[in-house]
C-alpha cells in the first residue's frame, strides 16, 4: 500500500523542468520536494506527495479535508 501525503508549497525554486523542486510544508514540518510533475505548482498551492514527489495538486478544501482525516487516524488506537 503507498501513501501520499497533502501539504503546502511555501517556496519553489526555479530550475529546468526535471529538476524543479521547491519547499512544502507538512504541517510545520518542511520537506524539499520535486514539482516536476506538476509544472504549474505555485507557491501556495496544494499538492500530494509521494516518495519525494509531488504527483497532483489539491484545492484547499480537499486537502484539508486529507489533513484533518489523516490526524484523526493518528489519534486512535488501531
Amino acid at each position: 500500500m503507498c501513501l501520499a501525503i497533502p501539504g503546502k508549497i511555501i517556496s519553489v525554486e526555479q530550475g529546468d523542468d526535471l529538476l524543479h523542486c521547491g519547499k512544502v510544508s507538512f504541517g510545520g514540518i518542511i520537506k524539499d520536494v520535486q514539482l516536476c510533475f506538476v509544472p504549474d505548482a505555485e507557491m501556495g498551492d496544494y499538492v500530494i506527495v509521494h516518495a519525494g514527489f509531488a504527483i497532483g495538486k489539491l484545492d484547499q478544501e480537499e486537502a484539508q479535508r486529507s489533513i484533518e482525516t489523516l490526524q484523526a487516524l493518528a489519534e486512535t488506537d488501531i
